[in-house]
């Protein structure tokens, strides 16, 4: 069996090979531990077999500040069976070759402190994580965390927002590695009922000023949004509504969801 070599090349291979081959990206957010850690694993081979192109693993946390209500409320479930950072670590470093799609860490950076820098990026790269989105720790303090991260390889995604100017917005995409997380609306995560018209520019720019794919995020929640959003864009990242299908236990329609990027 060969052996894959996790990290940044894995999961800007995958998302290459997905663009080269005329596809759009399809990324669900979990909340890791929700419903407890015995769940995390079968839910990771669950997307991943449902046709997920990385899986995007949120880390449960007390002060969840870019997070909604759904998103917030996974992460106090998941706190609830006393899933912790450590944990998730230690049961990705046992099962992690069971999923196939690139696995992204979206943590905050006081986890990270707590843990250590340096070791979470060292246990971090054991464990099979191929990117970090860490949404408040802005561009002008990745260097808190840079030596180590890039020796361990991993990727650190950035967040571009429709607010930034367009100097910003260039230099947020030059720094951002594996993709760029452009968010589709101002405000926390949840599900939306339409996106701005002006949408369609906005993209046109970032994708004119990145070198790494554009994806977007924040309140994407149905088959005609992944639709709608991939004209623009090469992909979507899906949150609460992914929480809210699994909490239901919806496969039908999870399913659909991630089919409609096809």
């Amino acid at each position: 069996m060969q052996t894959v070599t996790y990290g940044k090349d894995y999961l800007e291979a995958t998302l290459n090979e997905t663009i080269n081959e005329g596809k759009k990206i399809f990324i669900p957010y979990i909340m890791a531990g929700d419903g407890g850690l015995d769940s995390f694993i079968p839910t990771l081979q669950k997307l991943d077999e449902a046709g997920a192109t990385a899986i995007e693993v949120g880390i449960p946390f007390s002060d969840p500040v870019a997070d909604g209500p759904t998103i917030q409320q996974a992460g106090k479930r998941a706190q609830d069976h006393g899933v912790t950072l450590p944990h998730i670590i230690d049961i990705l470093k046992e099962e992690r070759t069971k999923i196939q799609a690139p696995i992204i860490f979206m943590t905050y950076i006081n986890p990270i402190y707590k843990y250590g820098v340096d070791q979470f990026m060292l246990d971090a790269k054991v464990a099979g994580v191929d990117g970090l989105i860490i949404p408040d720790l802005p561009l002008e303090q990745t260097n808190l965390i840079e030596k180590a991260r890039e020796q361990a390889n991993i990727a650190q995604i950035q967040l571009v927002s429709l607010t930034s100017s367009k100097e910003r917005m260039k230099k947020i995409a030059a720094a951002s590695q594996g993709f760029l997380y452009a968010v589709t609306v101002n405000g926390i995560t949840g599900a939306r009922q339409s996106f701005d018209d002006s949408l369609s520019e906005h993209f046109q720019h970032l994708k004119s000023v990145s070198s790494v794919p554009v994806l977007a995020g924040f309140g994407v929640s149905t088959p005609d949004h992944v639709k709608q959003l991939t004209q623009y864009s090469d992909g979507v990242i899906v949150g609460s509504k992914i929480i809210n299908l699994l909490h239901e236990q919806n496969d039908k329609e999870l399913k659909e969801l991630i089919k409609a990027k096809d």
